[in-house]
């Protein structure tokens, strides 16, 4: 029968670090020289799909049967409540501190806001309606946060580390639903009603823009920021 041979310990450990994925780069602030401004609008000039919001509790602060559009879009296309953001940002401007802790709040059986962007940090869960409701955050099938505010008035905080979408249910009232853009870094912004959006003081240099929206999912394009100049970006959304 053949000996085995003895690897050596050093050996070993180069091969599991080699065998591991590296580690994400985090971001790190440093000041911008000449940083240019992108901006766009975000349309869509497809189809509006409806789907039906059906309470089956709480009716008297839920409301009735309704409709309601999977995606809000204006008399000129522009996409209300879509996230942009640029991918792999290593080094830029410093992250702006919000005047409040960011918020997700249960009124009237909806999620407010519907859409928001904001830093890996925390995040207050909020209930203003004098029934239970169960909020559950999930990233991809992974549970963020699950909390029970059985009273109106409850303020729970619960930290948000992961970066990307999370998306945010409510187990007490199915068809509510809600989403939260987890930043890596702070080039990022959240349509307006006209669909428009700015991203300033990014370094000069080639991106991916990313705009996403949960009807349509995610469209890449390549931009190139001047030193202080403003690149034009529209961005349009199509349904996959």
């Amino acid at each position: 029968m053949p000996r085995l041979r003895r690897i050596p310990s050093s050996l070993v450990a180069f091969l599991v670090t080699v065998a591991l994925p590296a580690s994400s780069t985090a971001y790190e602030v440093a000041p911008v020289a000449d940083g240019g401004t992108i901006s766009g609008k975000v349309t869509f000039n497809g189809a509006v799909n409806t789907k039906k919001i059906i309470p089956t509790k709480d009716k008297e602060v839920c409301g009735d049967i309704r409709e309601e559009p999977e995606i809000v879009v204006g008399a000129d296309k522009g996409v209300l409540d879509a996230v942009v953001y640029l991918k792999k940002v290593e080094k830029g401007k410093a992250w702006q501190k919000p005047a409040q802790k960011p918020e997700i709040v249960n009124k009237a059986c909806r999620f407010v806001p519907n859409v928001q962007a904001l830093p890996v940090g925390t995040i207050v869960i909020v209930n203003s309606d004098p029934v239970m409701h169960n909020t559950h955050g999930f990233h991809e099938k992974a549970t963020v946060f699950n909390v029970a505010l059985p009273m109106k008035g409850q303020r729970i905080e619960r930290p948000l580390k992961k970066p990307g979408i999370t998306r945010v249910e409510c187990d007490a009232h199915g068809w509510m639903l809600a989403w939260i853009y987890v930043a890596d870094n702070p080039y990022y912004a959240v349509t307006q009603k006209d669909g428009t959006f700015s991203i300033p003081d990014v370094p000069p240099g080639s991106y991916t823009l990313v705009a996403w929206h949960a009807y349509t999912g995610e469209t890449e394009i390549p931009v190139t920021v001047k030193p202080k100049d403003t690149a034009q970006t529209p961005i349009e959304l199509k349904k996959k």
